[in-house]
């Protein structure tokens, strides 16, 4: 057996037993917010371990058209593990009630995560935040997240003197199978999140602007590394209320560049959602790059579309006017290597998840060692093949 840890953040309830009842040492998290708030958040480390033998077999499995390494699987095996994880939270000391710029001796689990990041990443290592979508328990989310993880190292063309961490943001997703229901509760329940992942963005933006002022006054030294963020289905409708919110508490009209790069993946979100006037409009300020990545056969997408009464899905059919899209903004249509076993969560699989690992890496977009074709009429449309 071999031990894994992951960074999260959560606006989950915590859920304790009886020799440990605070929330700074909870046994799981659960499927309603945090009792403070909805955007209260805990951040923490899991520490699992799972067969290094099973792994291997994921990591290594035959996807056919999509190539090496079946993170989807990999996966589900994983979110078994994590029912006996470790649950480190950070602590903290601070008032609810209290603006947290006026709490002048409050201890932030924020701020000891990022510390923590800072020498990880000092250590040659790029962070990716993720954010799962719909119907996810906290335990299939610490699955996927790691399986993220093993799956971007597991690229068979990756810089091998770069290193990856995922922090995952798990929000209150009900976890159940109830297409009605748990579909309106979720997607309330990820509108209201977005608020929770705005402060996130806020405290990484205060972070980041205090590591740069003492770096310049000789006190902190630059690691030069990226953070990228990646949001699967509707942690992608979560997103635009984080913008939202970002931009609520943002002086001036433009956001703060955070990321290197943005993977919009099986987006349950409107195809016209990065259009002027729409709520992702201003996602090109927050990253250097942004990918959509799309399957017309995801039936996950036709779920959102026609039995809810959604418009077309960006995550179904792609962008619905490409070339209103800024140019930092591509998009992939996944369909021709994607099969029924990953149709939603393909950004796990063999040569999609390698695919993302390149954009890491720094590949142009055009490099022609990726396994995708360019569109005859429009440059920032590709295939993967």
């Amino acid at each position: 057996m071999t031990e894994y840890t992951l960074y999260y953040a959560t606006n989950r309830n915590h859920i304790c037993d009886d020799a440990h009842p605070d929330r700074f040492h909870p046994k799981a998290y659960g499927t309603k917010f945090s009792e403070d708030h909805p955007e209260n958040l805990r951040f923490g480390i899991i520490k699992m371990t799972a067969d290094e033998s099973e792994i291997a077999k994921h990591l290594s499995a035959d996807m056919q058209n999509c190539g090496r390494g079946d993170g989807a699987a990999l996966g589900n095996y994983l979110a078994k593990c994590a029912v006996d994880a470790q649950i480190c939270a950070y602590p903290e000391t601070l008032t609810s009630d209290i603006a947290d710029t006026m709490q002048l001796k409050a201890k932030f689990g924020s701020q000891a995560m990022f510390a923590d990041l800072k020498a990880d990443m000092d250590n040659n290592s790029d962070v990716l935040i993720y954010i799962h979508g719909f119907n996810v328990s906290w335990f299939d989310a610490v699955g996927s997240a790691l399986a993220l993880q093993l799956m971007l190292h597991n690229a068979p063309k990756k810089d091998t003197t770069q290193n990856v961490l995922v922090i995952l943001f798990t929000w209150p997703s009900d976890g159940m199978a109830l297409p009605w229901i748990s579909y309106s509760s979720d997607r309330l329940e990820a509108n209201s999140s977005g608020g929770a992942v705005g402060r996130a963005f806020l405290k990484a933006r205060d972070f980041l602007a205090d590591l740069r002022d003492r770096s310049k006054k000789g006190g902190a030294e630059l690691c030069g590394q990226d953070i990228h963020l990646l949001c699967h289905s509707m942690g992608n409708y979560l997103l635009q209320s984080a913008l939202a919110r970002t931009f609520d508490h943002t002086p001036g009209s433009c956001l703060p560049r955070l990321f290197e790069h943005v993977f919009l993946c099986a987006a349950d979100v409107d195809d016209n959602a990065l259009e002027a006037g729409q709520p992702l409009e201003r996602i090109d300020q927050i990253s250097r790059n942004v990918t959509i990545y799309y399957n017309r056969n995801d039936k996950a997408m036709w779920v959102s579309d026609y039995t809810k009464g959604n418009p077309e899905r960006l995550g179904h059919t792609g962008a619905a006017h490409p070339a209103l899209l800024h140019n930092k903004v591509h998009q992939v249509d996944c369909t021709p290597v994607v099969h029924d076993l990953i149709q939603h969560s393909y950004y796990l699989g063999g040569s999609i998840n390698a695919d993302i690992r390149a954009s890491m890496d720094g590949w142009e977009q055009a490099d022609t060692r990726r396994l995708r074709a360019p569109s005859a009429t429009q440059g920032n449309i590709w295939t993967m093949k």
